[in-house]
């Protein structure tokens, strides 16, 4: 007891500070590995470094050999399997608010209009079972993306969205890039998730969105033309058939300040518990 007491008397501000920074690298560091492909990669060289000392107390010279040459490439392999997830975390931290939720700029009467736009519009494809894929901008920059497509920089309408998914018009084939308030892109190709986990029933469109938020920060909203079933992706996860009303509270955690990220958390919970 009396040495806990000691350490808790010893910890300066550079202490705190310490601590504080580890765990930001950590907890982060998590949140980019945390798909199960990620996942696997983590157990497979944890089990590597367990089997070290273990060729060394049972002199398994062969093995200890293998492993040593094994990590002295182990660098240069992690950076080549991680690429995609350290591109993120690089881009991720290159932004300018990067403790913030969002970069949007904030305006009530405006950020109503647009989410009452896009549930009206997301509503009208899902009845009509017209395929759409809307990608949200966030701190990472997706004017790549956008180049893809044809650039519109037009205002947010219900109106709008539902013209560009119309079957066999020049823009349905692709996915909308939403920067801020604006209609950024249409006609745009995203990357596909390399997810060979997710079930067979997921099409392209879908597959579109994990991939497309695997490799940035931004939020997904899908229509699926067969079902009308709205479905979102964040965080190279897929939700699927949520309501209206979750819908509404997804945008509303886009585009206002009071909704908190743990908001998606919630979610999750709520859909795999459901599986």
């Amino acid at each position: 007891m009396e040495r806990i007491k000691l350490i808790f008397t010893n910890i300066g501000i550079n202490s705190i500070i310490d601590i504080a920074i580890v765990y930001y690298v950590l907890y982060h560091g998590y949140m980019l590995i945390r798909d199960m492909r990620a996942k696997q990669l983590i157990k497979g060289i944890g089990l590597l470094i367990i089997l070290i000392p273990i060729s060394t107390l049972f002199e398994l010279h062969m093995v200890k050999y293998i492993l040593d040459h094994t990590f002295q490439v182990g660098i240069i392999a992690l950076v080549v399997v991680f690429q995609p997830e350290i591109r993120k975390a690089l881009e991720y931290i290159g932004t300018k608010s990067m403790f913030s939720f969002s970069t949007l700029e904030r305006n009530t009467a405006t950020s109503e209009s647009v989410i009452k736009e896009i549930v009206l519009a997301t509503s009208s494809l899902a009845r009509q079972k017209i395929g759409a894929l809307i990608i949200f901008e966030k701190k990472i920059g997706l004017n790549d993306i956008a180049d893809t497509g044809t650039i519109l920089n037009a205002e947010i309408s219900s109106g709008l969205l539902i013209n560009i998914f119309i079957p066999n018009t020049p823009l349905h084939d692709g996915a909308v890039i939403i920067q801020n308030y604006t209609i950024r892109a249409a006609g745009c190709f995203l990357p596909l998730t390399d997810n060979n986990l997710l079930s067979k029933d997921i099409g392209t469109r879908h597959r579109a969105a994990i991939g497309m938020t695997e490799r940035s920060d931004s939020i997904a909203l899908i229509v699926s033309e067969e079902t009308g079933y709205i479905s979102y992706a964040v965080e190279g996860r897929l939700y699927r058939n949520i309501q209206i009303e979750e819908l509404q509270k997804l945008l509303s955690s886009i585009y206002t300040e009071t909704d908190k990220p743990n908001l998606f958390d919630k979610w999750r919970l709520r859909n795999e518990d459901k599986k």
